[in-house]
């Protein structure tokens, strides 16, 4: 699927996921614009969602770790983990957070405030925009755009990538200091 297209399919209230997208080949191609100021409800985004018996954050668990075990009802017990934020190491599940790239409340300051209950649903549990990482440094990061928080260098190109993929799929803006950054780090990436 294009950008165009799931561009046409998300104006239309259609659900699109990311993993169907492709990367833009230059800079961000993401449109400036400022921030929208008002308040953030992270009640309004919904929770994970359960499909073949596993929730969203299982499944990221499943599809991101080594060795994965997993006990009733989907529960993921052990496993292996590299946080590809800070690098570290992680064998106990718990110790993880399920990260959206693009922060939700980044998402409402950047065109989404006016979704729908389900857009807000199927951003939330699009699982292309989500990442096991540790808890310490998805605290560090918080709601922070590209200008202000950065993973560890050798996931900076992985990172913008997807950040400008997941703005692109799901027409955000991005504010100019972001911009800059973002732009920045993809000139150096392949």
């Amino acid at each position: 699927m294009t950008r165009r297209h799931a561009a046409a399919a998300l104006a239309a209230g259609a659900l699109v996921s990311l993993a169907l997208l492709t990367l833009p080949a230059a800079g961000t191609g993401v449109t400036v614009a400022p921030e929208d100021p008002g308040d953030y409800l992270r009640a309004q985004w919904g929770n994970w969602s359960v499909v073949g018996g596993c929730d969203t954050r299982e499944r990221v668990l499943i599809a991101q770790g080594t060795g994965v075990v997993t006990g009733p009802g989907c529960r993921v017990l052990a496993g292996t983990w590299t946080s590809p934020y800070d690098g570290v190491m992680v064998t106990d599940p718990s110790a993880l957070d399920i990260d959206h790239i693009v922060p939700l409340a980044e998402a409402a300051r950047s065109g989404a405030r006016s979704w729908t209950a389900p857009q807000r649903s199927a951003y939330y549990n699009d699982v292309a925009d989500l990442v096991a990482v540790t808890a310490r440094t998805n605290r560090s990061k918080g709601d922070r755009d590209a200008a202000r928080w950065l993973p560890q260098d050798s996931y900076r190109c992985a990172y913008a990538h997807a950040w400008v993929t997941v703005k692109t799929a799901y027409r955000l803006t991005e504010d100019q200091a972001e911009h800059a950054a973002l732009a920045q780090i993809l000139d150096g990436c392949p």
